[in-house]
């Protein structure tokens, strides 16, 4: 039982690790590569993430300035409401099973 939580644990740090390389205001996007649709969604799913670690580095937003604009905020916006908006629908489904 403890070796399997330890496994556990350990991808989910690997997983975290690998997650943050692709954190907002990152440098990937640039004026001439703006970051688009799929990079909302992204973005948007890696929002609570974001915010944690743009505590510690104030080069790290929870949002890419240099995006291309209506897509990448629809994809943001998308991604956030599914996010917490299923969180919500969860909630609600495992206390009417008491």
């Amino acid at each position: 039982m403890k070796n399997r939580k330890l496994a556990w644990l350990l991808i989910s740090i690997f997983i975290l690790i690998v997650l943050t390389g692709c954190i907002p205001g990152d440098g990937s996007a640039s004026s001439t590569s703006t970051a688009g649709f799929f990079w909302g969604i992204w973005h948007g799913w890696l929002a609570p993430l974001s915010l944690i670690f743009s505590i510690f580095d104030k080069n790290i937003r929870i949002y890419e300035v240099m995006n291309s604009g209506f897509w990448y905020d629809f994809g943001y916006y998308i991604a956030i409401i599914s996010g917490f908006g299923g969180l919500s629908l969860y909630r609600k489904k495992s206390r009417r099973r008491r």
